[in-house]
């Protein structure tokens, strides 16, 4: 299959950088090998974030954070494939207070500008973005998920910021949920039938205690488990936020590959015929 000449392109709407790479990041290299033109839209700098991986831990990195964390963006970003765009907003950090200049501080409305520009411009075919829940409480996951429902209304609206383009209907949109509960239960189980440490227990007790039950929700699983390995060098290409010795990569990708290779999606909007389940984000689109 030849996507390119097919003029199909997919929008990623993320809060952090480094947040492309833990989320969605094999499907996105899938996509690209595929010839599907990807973009993703970061929304904030991370500036407020923290250094966790303890050997990058130092005050020369502490003073330069924001800087690495765009250079690791840009690592990461050569590694997926993908084209890259901020919009410009400044991390909240995790509250319960932020910051008035802030992303999550920002009017919705207006803050939706900058996306309705990326949108009109790049014309996605199709757009995932975080529940809204933001996948996890994180004030600029959950402002992420309201920017980019109300980014993708306006860009349709020709009365709608007029100075951004001409306006471009996204056909499909969806939220990321491939952290789901179901996945990390079956990944935790498979780790300790073969006679090794839970890795996900306590997430899961988190899970639990938040009441998320994303599991029920899922609509669309891409098969791409051949693209494992690329998701993990783009995540470790963060550096400051990855631990390669931590629980991102406890589990062997033998044992990922076979318990769960797919990384999965709830539908949320669509403007052709779907039908559910789906294992393709441009199903009806191709």
């Amino acid at each position: 299959m030849s996507a390119q000449s097919d003029g199909l392109r997919l929008l990623h709407v993320h809060a952090h950088p480094d947040d492309e790479s833990s989320k969605g990041a094999a499907t996105t290299a899938r996509y690209v090998a595929e010839g599907v033109r990807v973009m993703v839209a970061t929304c904030t700098g991370g500036e407020a974030g923290s250094i966790l991986n303890p050997k990058m831990d130092t005050p020369e990195n502490w003073a330069n954070l924001p800087e690495l964390r765009r250079a690791e963006m840009a690592e990461a970003a050569r590694i997926l494939g993908i084209e890259q765009v901020w919009l410009g907003f400044t991390d909240s950090g995790m509250g319960p207070e932020v910051a008035p200049n802030s992303f999550a501080a920002q009017h919705v409305d207006h803050a939706a500008g900058p996306l309705v520009k990326v949108i009109r411009e790049f014309r996605p075919q199709v757009l995932t973005t975080y529940d809204e829940h933001g996948g996890y409480p994180h004030p600029d996951h959950i402002m992420c998920h309201k920017i980019s429902m109300a980014a993708v209304k306006a860009a349709a609206d020709p009365s709608a910021w007029p100075e951004h383009g001409e306006p471009w209907q996204v056909a499909k949109v969806y939220y990321d949920i491939s952290l789901n509960r179901a996945r990390l239960a079956a990944l935790d189980n498979a780790m300790h039938a073969s006679g090794r440490p839970r890795p996900y227990a306590d997430w899961l007790s988190r899970m639990e205690d938040d009441g998320r039950g994303e599991a029920d929700r899922l609509t669309t699983f891409i098969e791409c488990a051949d693209y494992f390995e690329v998701r993990d060098q783009a995540l470790l290409a963060h550096a400051t936020q990855i631990d390669p010795d931590g629980d991102w990569f406890e589990v062997p990708l033998d044992l990922q590959r076979e318990v769960w290779p797919t990384e999965d999606y709830q539908l949320v909007a669509s403007t052709v015929p779907t039908s559910l389940p789906e294992n393709d984000l441009f199903a009806g689109l191709r």
